[in-house]
C-alpha cells in the first residue's frame, strides 16, 4: 500500500495532521516528517515492530543508532546520563540542529531491540516535530531518510518514489537542503564533534 502524502507546514503545523500522524505512529506506522535539518523517519519509541520496519528501510542492523526526539530537556534524565558541562551547553543551544550522544540510562535497553550504552538525543527547532512528540505523549524514535551512504533525501516527492510502499505517511514541507544535524559526543570529559552539520560547532565551546 502506497504512503499518503500530506502538505505540512513546519512552523505552523496543522493540529489535524499532527493528530492523524500520531494515530499512525500508535498503530506501529512509519512516517516521514520534516525536522529543522532534513527529513526523518519517525516511529513510536515503544513499538519494536515499527523499529524493525525502520531498520529494514535503512538496510541496517539493530545496532544502527537511532535518535530520540524530545520536546525539551525536562525528561532527558529518563533516557540519558548528562554530565553537568554537557547540560549547560545543551541548555544554551537547544532547541537547535544538534544530535547529542550521551550515556544511556537503564531505561533505554528495555526500549531498544539491543542493549545500548549510548543514546542519541535531538531537541530540534521544529514546531511540527515537537508537536508530534507532545501529541504522542512520549519521544519519537527517529533516523534520517537514507540516500546512499553519506547523503540524505531532501525532496518528499523523491522519498515517495523510493519509499512510498515502505512508509505510511509523508508530511511534505517542500525540498530541504542536504544538511544534517551537527553530532556531538558528550560521553567523555569534553565535547567531541563527530559530524559537522547545520549546528554551529563553535556554540558547543565551554
Amino acid at each position: 500500500m502506497e504512503a499518503e502524502l500530506l502538505a505540512a507546514y513546519p512552523e505552523t503545523p496543522s493540529a489535524r495532521n499532527i493528530k492523524y500522524a500520531c494515530e499512525i505512529l500508535k498503530k506501529g506506522g512509519v512516517i516521514v516528517y520534516p525536522t529543522d535539518t532534513i527529513y526523518g523517519l519517525g516511529i513510536d519509541l515503544y513499538n519494536k515492530k515499527a523499529m524493525e520496519r525502520v531498520l529494514r528501510i535503512k538496510k541496517a542492523s539493530a545496532k544502527k543508532p537511532l535518535s530520540f526526539i524530545l520536546p525539551g530537556l525536562k525528561d532527558i534524565s529518563r533516557y540519558a546520563l548528562v554530565p553537568d558541562y554537557a547540560y549547560k551547553i545543551m541548555r544554551r543551544v537547544t532547541p537547535g540542529p544538534y544530535t547529542f550522544i550521551l550515556q544511556a540510562t537503564r531505561e533505554v535497553p528495555k526500549i531498544m531491540l539491543q542493549k545500548r550504552k549510548t543514546v542519541g538525543i535531538r531537541i530540534p527547532r521544529a514546531p511540527l516535530a515537537i508537536s508530534l512528540v507532545e501529541t504522542l505523549g512520549h519521544p519519537i524514535l527517529s533516523t534520517s531518510v537514507p540516500l546512499g551512504e553519506n547523503e540524505f533525501h531532501t525532496d518528499p516527492l523523491e522519498i515517495m518514489e523510493q519509499l512510498g510502499n515502505q512508509v505510511d505517511l509523508i508530511l511534505d514541507a517542500g525540498t530541504f537542503y542536504n544538511n544534517p544535524s551537527t553530532m556531538v559526543d558528550f560521553t567523555t570529559d569534553e565535547p567531541v564533534i563527530l559530524r559537522e552539520g547545520a549546528g554551529d560547532p563553535t556554540a558547543l565551546n565551554y
